[in-house]
């Protein structure tokens, strides 16, 4: 790794450089780098490689939360769609691969159009023009943003019945407690007259939750590593990948996952020319997976401003849907 103290101070950046340094991802990144408890948000785990390697941890064996999900949403599609009702606009926050959705769709009667959210563009673009190919009659107009943040969604379409928002895969777990209440006041605003479909990962044996996120084939690994790759692609950081490894744990007093990069050992980091040192053994805690119990998670929407409704669970009561009213249209 280059040494900082060699640099000029006043070196004229390169173009790459200076835009790298004002990206979103940049500029989270040195901030996240600059705590003393190290982080970086989830989020940014998504470009094109990670959402990749995101769609290989669904189909682990160890990885539950994926399939369950999946069997809730098959076994229960009629009682879903019966909440939905006919004409639906389905708003879906943090799409991927827009796989779940496919089920949804299929049970739907006349589904008006689908807006895909997500903040990986070519990931998104990609997975949308596949849809719209099975989907002849269906509108599909992704959407390259940030959902967490504010939105401005497409105006309503003529004739069009509830505005459902969907948000699957238990992401909500994803958030602090603090900012999964901010998200679902946001959306209660923006679904007004509809509902959201609501995936979450409840509460279980912790051996189970271990051996989800510590795959043996390495692919979690890979998935949290990528990170530090994508950082020395996009932001020309210095990180050497193999001098970091990953961890992932259950903190049961926060029922939380945790996932972190470990250091292995001393060594000193640069973005932008700003140098960060990290000991041996100090982390950047990249993820955390809250675990819900349902009546949490009720009392949590009611908060929000919506009105819990239908759940469903499957038979082990490993991972819940839910059906939360949206505050009525005003």
């Amino acid at each position: 790794m280059r040494n900082p103290a060699t640099l000029p101070r006043d070196v004229a950046r390169a173009p790459e450089q200076a835009q790298a340094a004002t990206s979103e991802f940049g500029r989270e990144l040195r901030a996240g780098l600059s705590r003393r408890m190290r982080s970086v948000s989830p989020k940014f785990f998504y470009d094109v490689e990670g959402s990749a390697l995101f769609d290989r941890i669904c189909d682990l064996p160890e990885y539950y939360p994926t399939r369950t999900e999946l069997r809730i949403l098959t076994d229960r599609a009629g009682e879903i769609a019966a909440q939905i009702g006919p004409n639906a606009e389905i708003i879906e926050f943090g799409a991927g691969s827009l796989t779940k959705v496919r089920l949804l769709l299929d049970a739907l009667e006349t589904p008006r159009r689908y807006v895909p959210i997500d903040i990986s563009g070519e990931h998104l673009e990609a997975a949308a023009a596949r849809l719209r190919a099975d989907y002849p009659q269906l509108a599909v107009q992704p959407v390259a943003a940030d959902y967490t943040m504010p939105l401005v969604l497409p105006a309503q379409a003529e004739g069009a019945g509830r505005r459902v928002g969907f948000f699957p895969g238990s992401t909500l777990g994803n958030f602090t407690p603090d900012e999964a209440l901010a998200f679902l006041q946001l959306s209660a605003r923006l679904l007004r007259g509809g509902g959201l479909l609501l995936g979450v990962d409840l509460v279980k044996d912790p051996a189970l939750l271990h051996a989800a996120y510590n795959d043996a084939q390495g692919v979690t690994a890979a998935f949290n590593l990528n990170l530090l790759r994508r950082a020395n692609a996009e932001l020309q950081t210095d990180f050497d990948v193999d001098g970091f490894t990953h961890a992932a744990f259950y903190n049961a007093p926060l029922q939380r996952i945790e996932m972190h990069l470990v250091s292995r050992r001393a060594q000193t980091v640069t973005l932008d020319g700003e140098a960060f040192a990290f000991a041996e053994g100090e982390t950047i805690h990249t993820e955390h997976s809250h675990k819900f119990t349902i009546d949490g998670l009720r009392s949590l929407a009611i908060k929000a401003g919506f009105t819990p409704a239908a759940v469903w669970t499957d038979p082990d009561r490993l991972f819940s849907v839910h059906w939360l009213q949206a505050p009525a249209a005003q």
